[in-house]
């Protein structure tokens, strides 16, 4: 999925509920909702709920989902995703959001999984295990998160309940 925002007329910004978000069931499942980008911006730790600086004007998501049939209702799934959002514009607020193409690619954050589906054929409920691979807001050599260390490795677990399939 890719998709880009530009504010118009007299508007400097996007709205809010327009913009773009990344982590969560139906993105880098690494991330919970709204907790990825922009870019290598960093999430002020102070805040525990939903920061409102992690949104973009610009999306980039791409899934991979590998699905096969264990028994009755239950399927299994193994699921690779990359992604991030960016802004247009280089606001104050969201430091390392702004896209630009020469740094772009090594902002695109990676996450890995498993999941298990139960497949009602007129809904299908899923239990997924996101885990962060690649994560671009941290320093270059904390970035690749292939941890031994439990504390650090749940960290970098997100779980996600969702009703359909993520793409």
């Amino acid at each position: 999925g890719l998709g880009v925002g530009i504010p118009y007329g007299n508007a400097d910004v996007i709205p809010y509920e327009r913009r773009f978000y990344a982590g969560g069931a139906n993105s880098v499942r690494g991330w919970s909702e709204s907790t990825l980008g922009p870019g290598t911006y960093i999430r002020n730790p102070n805040v525990l709920s939903r920061d409102y600086n992690q949104v973009g004007d610009i999306k980039l998501d791409m899934n991979m989902e590998y699905r096969a049939k264990m028994f009755w209702l239950l399927e299994g799934a193994l699921f690779m995703d990359a992604g991030n959002v960016w802004t247009i514009k280089d606001y104050s607020e969201q430091p390392g959001g702004q896209f630009k193409l020469d740094t772009f690619a090594e902002q695109i954050a990676l996450a890995y999984g498993a999941g298990l589906r139960m497949d009602f054929s007129f809904f299908l409920l899923r239990f997924d295990a996101g885990i962060k691979l690649y994560d671009p807001s941290l320093s270059r050599t904390q970035r690749w998160r292939i941890n031994t260390n439990w504390s650090e490795f749940k960290q970098d677990v997100a779980f996600h309940i969702a009703i359909g399939y993520p793409f």
